[in-house]
C-alpha cells in the first residue's frame, strides 16, 4: 500500500511540474535535488523525505501538507489543521496577539468537539452493547414459564 501512496505522490508532482510548465531539470534545480533522483521519484521508485518534499513544494509553489497527504507522511486531518493554523499566522490584517486568541479559540473548539465525539462514540457503544441484552429479557418476559397456567 505504501508503493501506491509513493506512485500517487509520484503522479501528482509530475501534473503539478508539468502544470508549472517546468522541465524535470528545471524543478530539480530550484528544488535543491538531483534531476535523477527527482525522476525516480516522479516514477514510483523512491519515497522522498519529509524535508525533500518542503523543498520541492516551494519550488512547485504548492503546500507541503499536500505531497505529505500524498506521501503517507500526514494523514488529511493533520493537514486542515495545519494548513488552517498557516492561514492564520500568515494573515497581514490581524496582529500577533489576534492572532494568538484565534488559535487559543480554534484549539478550544477542536478540542470541545473531539471531547464530544468521544462521548457520542461511548455512548453508542455502551448502547450496542446493551441492546442484545435488554432485547433478551424483553423476549424471555413474554414467553410463559412452565409453571404459569395458560388462559
Amino acid at each position: 500500500m505504501a508503493s501506491l501512496n509513493v506512485g500517487n505522490l509520484g503522479e501528482y508532482l509530475r501534473e503539478q511540474r508539468r502544470t508549472a510548465q517546468l522541465s524535470l531539470r528545471q524543478l530539480a534545480d530550484a528544488a535543491g535535488v538531483s534531476n535523477p533522483y527527482l525522476s525516480q521519484i516522479e516514477r514510483g521508485l523512491r519515497k522522498p523525505s519529509a524535508e525533500v518534499l518542503q523543498q520541492v513544494a516551494k519550488a512547485l509553489r504548492i503546500s507541503a501538507e499536500t505531497l505529505y497527504v500524498r506521501a503517507g507522511i500526514l494523514d488529511e486531518k493533520e493537514r486542515d489543521e495545519l494548513e488552517t493554523r498557516a492561514v492564520i499566522l500568515a494573515d497581514p490584517s490581524i496582529n500577533e496577539r489576534q492572532k494568538q486568541v484565534l488559535l487559543q479559540i480554534y484549539d478550544s473548539f477542536r478540542k470541545e468537539n473531539a471531547a464530544e465525539s468521544a462521548a457520542e462514540t461511548a455512548a453508542e457503544t455502551a448502547a450496542a452493547n446493551t441492546a442484545p441484552s435488554a432485547s433478551a429479557s424483553a423476549s424471555s418476559a413474554s414467553v410463559p414459564d412452565a409453571e404459569t397456567p395458560l388462559k
